[in-house]
């Protein structure tokens, strides 16, 4: 992955529902934080702030399909979400 050249994310831009069109990686550029095309989660946010990272990487860019999450969607995926877990 040496070859790639990756672009700084800045942790305080990230929003629920994101989506990068290749993998995310940890401000060490090989530890991967979120696949390709998955989108940012919640349980994301929360464990990024905190572990206090300012930064991710990725030589994606940002997927924009043009439909925007609402909030009454994302609520009631994360509650199919949860008793899918049960």
């Amino acid at each position: 992955m040496s070859d790639k050249k990756f672009t700084k994310i800045d942790c305080k831009e990230l929003k629920l529902g994101m989506r990068f069109s290749a993998p995310v990686f940890f401000d060490d550029g090989e530890n991967m934080f979120l696949g390709e095309e998955k989108a940012l989660k919640n349980y994301h946010i929360n464990a990024i702030q905190r572990w206090n990272i300012e930064y991710l990487l990725t030589y994606g860019h940002l997927v924009t399909d043009g439909k925007e999450p609402t909030s009454d969607s994302l609520y009631m995926l994360e509650d199919l979400e949860e008793v899918e877990e049960l």
